[in-house]
């Protein structure tokens, strides 16, 4: 399957560990803001757009896997790429890649639920259905 979204990314020297390599947990933040640009490339408002005009609060992560193959270092200029968000109920599950001169170095996949404002919980929200305008913003 190909992207749905590409962006490149500059390694800055706060993604780096003291040996100059992105810090893993670092790629999470790469691939999260990817995640987010996904459903803006897609159509949807940017988020604090999103938080104060729909009933949304937000798409958790619930699970996260990684693979890391070749690291990447400062001044690396990588591609990353995410693939159209697989729809559950409740839950959307996205596949991303990052690459360095064609090579993949870190692939991951994310699980995410979408979430609507409930002040009778004590977290202040609760799952919901992932709304069939969203849905039908990406190829199924």
């Amino acid at each position: 399957m190909s992207a749905f979204l590409q962006r490149i990314v500059r390694i800055e020297w706060g993604h780096c560990d003291p040996a100059g390599i992105v810090h893993a947990p670092r790629y999470f933040d790469i691939f999260g803001e990817s995640t987010m640009l996904l459903f803006e490339q897609a159509g949807l408002p940017k988020k604090r757009q999103m938080l104060a005009t729909m009933p949304f609060a937000g798409f958790p992560m619930v699970d996260v896997s990684a693979r890391f193959f070749i690291p990447t270092a400062y001044g690396d200029d990588v591609l990353v790429e995410a693939d159209a968000p697989s729809f559950g109920n409740s839950s959307f599950t996205v596949a991303h890649r990052l690459s360095l001169d064609g090579e993949l170095c870190v692939e991951c996949t994310e699980k995410r639920v979408w979430t609507a404002p409930d002040a009778s919980r004590p977290a202040g929200l609760r799952a919901e259905r992932v709304p069939d305008s969203v849905r039908a913003l990406f190829p199924s």
